[in-house]
């Protein structure tokens, strides 16, 4: 994980804690099933941000190592679920988890993989995980053909976002994934998700991006001004929907 992965979220915390969307119930379901978790089980949460998919582990009762570098974000999960026994916060990266070898049932990257997909994170998650132990890798990927808004907001963001073609997730190739499991296997399953805005919540939503340019800017009040023009053409009733598909990737490393 580089310097500029680990920090670049931290003048967007509280956005991301309040308009960055949570995942569909049926994927922790899944998790279960397939990874055949019980109370007593252990998940690592690698790249935990402030606590979106933490929280869900926890309500389900599982220890949970929340493992986060970006200070801002951490101290933002401290706060939200420092209170549950079951929660425990970590400073450390991918690569350096700081967790103890061989004790983790299940490693979960949240939103996060992307950031840190390399040879020394495979060999981390591998020295921490049980022999049985499985790897999820999980994203919120906005369906940009959805509709008419949809595709426009992919558009402003192709304009008006720096870097963000580069940083993209949805950059990760097939062989990226069969390069990361154990022999290439793992199995992919999509649930439906969306999030419902009205104009606030839609420029929150956008400015908890690391790639658009930060509200207070110059350029971040031309973004501001372009997302209301499209927020005032698509809007039904004064709102708008992102739609999602969750998808979860799962498998031995």
């Amino acid at each position: 994980m580089t310097n500029n992965s680990t920090s670049r979220f931290s003048d967007r915390v509280n956005n991301y804690v309040k308009y960055r969307p949570g995942y569909p119930p049926e994927v922790i379901g899944h998790l279960e099933k397939e990874c055949r978790l019980s109370a007593g089980s252990v998940v690592a949460d690698v790249g935990s941000g402030t606590g979106i998919f933490t929280k869900l582990l926890l309500e389900k009762g599982y220890t949970v190592y929340a493992v986060e570098p970006n200070e801002p974000m951490r101290q933002a999960a401290d706060g939200l679920l420092g209170n549950n026994p079951g929660y425990h916060s970590v400073n450390g990266t991918a690569e350096a988890t700081g967790l103890t070898a061989k004790t983790i049932d299940l490693l979960v990257c949240a939103q996060a993989f992307h950031w840190f997909n390399t040879p020394g994170t495979k060999a981390e998650f591998k020295r921490i995980l049980k022999p049985s132990g499985q790897v999820a890798l999980i994203w919120n990927n906005r369906d940009v053909e959805a509709d008419a808004f949809a595709t426009a907001y992919e558009l402003l963001l192709q304009q008006q976002s720096g870097d963000y073609e580069r940083v993209n997730h949805q950059n990760l190739s097939e062989t990226d994934f069969v390069n990361f499991y154990h022999d290439g296997k793992y199995s992919l399953v999509k649930f439906h998700n969306q999030q419902v805005f009205d104009f606030e919540e839609l420029a929150g939503r956008a400015f908890s991006s690391s790639y658009v340019p930060a509200e207070e800017t110059e350029a971040g009040q031309h973004f501001k001004a372009s997302l209301r023009e499209l927020f005032d053409s698509y809007n039904r009733h004064g709102k708008v929907i992102f739609r999602y598909q969750t998808e979860v990737y799962l498998g031995k490393v």
